[in-house]
């Protein structure tokens, strides 16, 4: 499913119009990215939880040369289903 999609969907369920359905995806989206980047999380039971993890800097390899490549630490974001999402699928 794509955004469109899911977009479609959404204003399907909810009885709403396409325009409304994007402006509440996006507001989610939205809010999010800002509560991640500020290193907080968003939990919604039943669902999961979206979270920041850092990854440490490491020693990869350059695949087509074998040259050792240093790659820098960084923070990613991560998603854990919670119990209900992971006993529905």
């Amino acid at each position: 499913m794509n955004k469109a999609e899911l977009i479609a969907k959404m204003s399907d369920d909810a009885g709403i119009t396409k325009t409304q359905a994007n402006a509440s995806l996006d507001s989610f989206v939205g809010a999010v990215t800002k509560t991640l980047k500020g290193g907080g999380k968003v939990t919604l039971v039943g669902f999961g939880t979206f979270s920041v993890s850092k990854r440490a800097a490491r020693n990869g390899r350059n695949p087509q040369t074998g040259a050792v490549i240093k790659i820098k630490a960084k923070r990613v974001a991560k998603f854990k289903a919670g119990k209900e999402l992971s006993a529905k699928i």
